[in-house]
């Protein structure tokens, strides 16, 4: 029986951690966070993640949230298999400290920038005009990022001995991928500033993705189409609800 159960919305951040799962081939099981009845602000739901957020991983050592974090116990609690996959430098690896701060730089720096992209509200009110100019400036930012992760994935080689992987994804393109497709598809009808064709070896990251085991088993249980990442399209939610 596994002992992880993956606290998900279908293409929400849970997203990132469903494809680490399948990267991996560790037995897990999902329970359904239902955004459209807020259930993860329920009592039960807060006892897992006093945040409110998605996801929530329930392992042997505890309930575990924030995004990165999670990435990080999957690699350093499973370092036969993360090794096999190359999906993350080991504690004492060369790599190790490269991989690490692009891992934070990520989960701290871009994925914020696109929540605040997606809920300007929350950032500076109710008021249109705010929200515009805020999401202008921050659109902005966000390029930015991706101009520096593009340059970070230029330096992969096809044994992986860049920060990112090669032929094999790494933490980093999972986490990456995922973010690339909101960029595509969030806020819908602001979503001029992207295009994915500005950051080649991200597109390329992206493209490799797709062809993973691990993209298919996510895509077909989160509707989200055969090209999730080069050509995403709104996701058709078989399992509950991500609005």
């Amino acid at each position: 029986m596994s002992t992880l159960r993956l606290h998900y919305a279908p293409d929400n951040a849970s997203l990132i951690i469903r494809l680490a799962l399948e990267e991996l081939r560790l037995p897990y099981t999902t329970c359904l966070v239902d955004r459209a009845r807020t259930a993860q602000k329920a009592p039960a739901y807060l006892a897992l993640n006093p945040t409110g957020l998605i996801p929530v991983l329930e392992t042997p050592q505890g309930a575990i949230f924030e995004t990165g974090a999670i990435l990080l116990w999957l690699a350093d609690a499973h370092p036969a298999q993360t090794a096999a996959q190359g999906l993350f430098p080991a504690p004492g690896d060369a790599p190790r400290g490269a991989a690490l701060k692009w891992l934070f730089f990520v989960a701290n720096t871009l994925h914020p920038a696109l929540r605040m992209q997606f809920y300007p509200h929350l950032y500076v009110g109710q008021d249109s005009a705010a929200q515009s100019q805020f999401r202008q400036i921050n659109s902005a930012n966000i390029a930015r990022h991706l101009a520096l992760l593009d340059a970070a994935a230029a330096q992969a080689t096809p044994m992986g001995s860049g920060p990112f992987a090669g032929q094999n994804p790494s933490l980093i393109d999972l986490y990456l991928a995922p973010l690339l497709r909101w960029c595509a598809l969030y806020p819908q009808g602001e979503t001029g500033w992207f295009a994915l064709s500005d950051t080649p070896h991200l597109h390329a990251m992206a493209e490799r993705l797709e062809h993973r085991r691990s993209t298919h088993a996510a895509a077909l249980a989160e509707g989200l189409g055969p090209q999730p990442f080069t050509r995403p399209a709104l996701a058709t939610r078989p399992e509950g609800s991500a609005v």
